[in-house]
């Protein structure tokens, strides 16, 4: 009896330890990083690692670090998932019907390539600096995401499902919630995750472009006050803020939602528990 019980938490040990090592890699990651600029800026002389951190010591001291990723998560989080609603509905829409998509679907595409940073001046003009502005860039660029995302994943559903949902009286809507969707999951939570990465960035270049008292103070705008008072280090730090707040945001949101997806589909090495 304990043999089999050893035998069954060795397993289970494993994997925590793996999950453990997996959200420790991008710490990992960003200590070679900033080693490897340690050594490059021992060689030339220029600014190193050394002002980044005094630099956010002096933003942690001010409360500045805080304040300005509440702000910017109080836009992007809401902002995010605005666009799941708009990217998810306009996508089963567009899986509905051969015509609608083609005529559709390409601006999906286009509107990924376009910078998010060029609808910037046009929400001002629209908007002025507001909320709205922020959230309008936002949808712009994480809505063709998550509509792409769908729709790859619709295209993999095979033509059966569909079939046995109309034989079974399925309705064009319980077919697309209770057939397309839990079918298209995996390539839906791709899309989702790069949803949140172009939400983050098109809410950086707002904030950095549209960023001032009206907006208050967010990494894009700290971002843009190191710019103005030439301030290497407030810079690197603020880059640093954005990078962390991503990152935290994909290993303990999306990474185990991917992984609980394939697992449960038997897809991930260790099981479909």
């Amino acid at each position: 009896m304990k043999t089999a019980r050893r035998v069954a938490t060795a397993p289970a040990a494993e994997s925590r330890t793996r999950r453990v090592l997996l959200m420790l890699a991008p710490l990992a990651t960003l200590v070679v990083v900033l080693s490897l600029w340690s050594v490059a800026s021992s060689v030339s002389g220029g600014t190193g690692p050394a002002a980044l951190f005094e630099a956010l010591g002096r933003l942690w001291a001010s409360g500045e670090v805080i304040q300005g990723i509440a702000t910017s998560l109080s836009r992007g989080v809401p902002g995010f998932l605005l666009s799941v609603l708009v990217g998810t509905v306009l996508a089963l829409v567009l899986s509905s019907s051969t015509w609608l998509r083609a005529a559709v679907a390409p601006y999906m595409t286009f509107l990924l390539t376009l910078p998010t940073v060029a609808w910037v001046p046009v929400a001002i003009l629209f908007f002025g600096v507001t909320d709205a502005t922020v959230y309008f860039v936002v949808l712009t660029g994480a809505v063709p995401a998550i509509v792409n995302g769908l729709l790859a994943g619709v295209d993999q559903i095979q033509p059966l499902h569909r079939k046995v949902g109309r034989v079974l009286g399925a309705r064009t809507w319980d077919t697309a919630l209770h057939i397309v969707l839990p079918a298209a999951l995996p390539a839906y939570i791709s899309g989702l995750r790069q949803g949140w990465a172009f939400c983050w960035r098109a809410l950086m270049a707002s904030e950095i472009i549209a960023g001032g008292q009206e907006l208050g103070l967010g990494l894009g705008t700290l971002l843009q006050r190191g710019r103005e008072l030439d301030d290497i280090g407030g810079v690197m730090a603020t880059i640093l803020l954005i990078l962390v707040v991503g990152v935290v945001i994909e290993v303990l949101v999306f990474g185990p939602l991917e992984r609980r997806l394939l697992r449960r589909r038997g897809l991930l090495v260790g099981g479909s528990q």
